[in-house]
Parts: structure tokens; sequence; C-alpha cells
């Protein structure tokens, strides 16, 4: 049982790590800061099917399962 959940917390923190890499950062830096950066895009208007809200939600479960799992593995129960 034990050996499985490592192997299973392994695999989802190499999953986790790629889809955080995949993902684009929040802010724009100095160039949107200046140039406005505040254009209504089509991924703008439409963030919940977008490919990084996709990906933030994957990030978001992948995160739960991987700080239960840490827990678990810690605790006296197994």
């Amino acid at each position: 049982m034990k050996t499985a959940l490592i192997i299973i917390f392994l695999i989802i923190t190499v999953i986790l790590s790629i889809i955080v890499m995949m993902q684009e950062g929040k802010s724009g830096g100095l160039t949107s800061s200046i140039s406005g950066g505040g254009a209504d895009t089509y991924w703008s208007k439409n963030k919940g099917k977008s490919k990084d809200a996709i990906l933030r939600k994957i990030t978001v479960v992948l995160g739960i399962l991987y700080m239960l799992i840490a827990l678990f593995l810690s605790s006296k129960f197994i």
C-alpha cells in the first residue's frame, strides 16, 4: 500500500511540475504596463474555456492530491 502511494505521489509530482511550467505568467512585466495591457481579446473574454483556465484547474486538483497524499504518507496510519 505504501509503495503504491509513493509511486502515485512521484507521478503526481512530475505531472504537476510539467503543468506548472506550461502555464503562462500572470504579469507581462514593464512592457504591458507601458502599452496599456488592457485590450479585450477573445481569450480574455473566454477565460473559463482557455488553455490557461484548464491548466489552472488541473494544477489545483493535482496540488490538492499532492498535499493529501503527502499528509497521508507522513502520518502513522501506514
